[in-house]
């Protein structure tokens, strides 16, 4: 019998001598123009680290995925998000979701819906009201399903992509 995803996987924010296992995976998950810096990454784990929740492999104690954001009071998805950690406050009322990444070897198990089920209900508690995130055009679909309206595209111009701005109300 298969296991289920709770039994394969703890779902946990990410611990701080876990920075650089979560920059070899966005290095592994986004291309080079796209990805967080190993420098900005080993930022928002220490900056913000109750914002991110990871999904730990319980066989190999490796984490198979996480999602990350920083909170914030702003309302519009700006690039300076990826890169100024220190724009995260954690009173903040939405969260800018920065990335979404599993490694391919757990892809297309519902673990990337399984984090956002989670992280979402996780935020509300906290009474947050919205995540915000950014994707391509052939992510829009795949957010959708995951209840995200497309607010159109973005004025985020991160890696030089054209990118679409999404919601998710609480």
């Amino acid at each position: 019998m298969e296991k289920t995803l709770d039994e394969r996987f703890e779902f946990r924010n990410v611990h701080s001598d876990e920075a650089q296992q979560t920059a070899d995976i966005e290095e592994i998950c986004f291309p080079p123009n796209e990805a967080c810096s190993r420098k900005m990454m080993v930022e928002r784990v220490n900056a913000a680290p109750e914002t991110f929740l990871v999904a730990v492999d319980r066989e190999s104690g490796k984490i198979a995925g996480f999602l990350n954001g920083i909170a914030t009071e702003e309302s519009v998805f700006r690039d300076e998000f990826f890169m100024d950690a220190g724009l995260h406050h954690p009173s903040g009322e939405n969260i800018m979701l920065l990335g979404l990444d599993v490694l391919p070897e757990y892809r297309m198990q519902g673990l990337g819906r399984a984090l956002m089920t989670r992280y979402a209900e996780r935020e509300k508690a906290k009474g947050r009201k919205k995540l915000y995130l950014t994707c391509l055009d052939n992510k829009v679909a795949m957010y959708s399903r995951m209840e995200f309206r497309d607010l159109g595209i973005s004025g985020s111009v991160w890696g030089g992509e054209e990118w679409h701005d999404m919601v998710r109300e609480l």
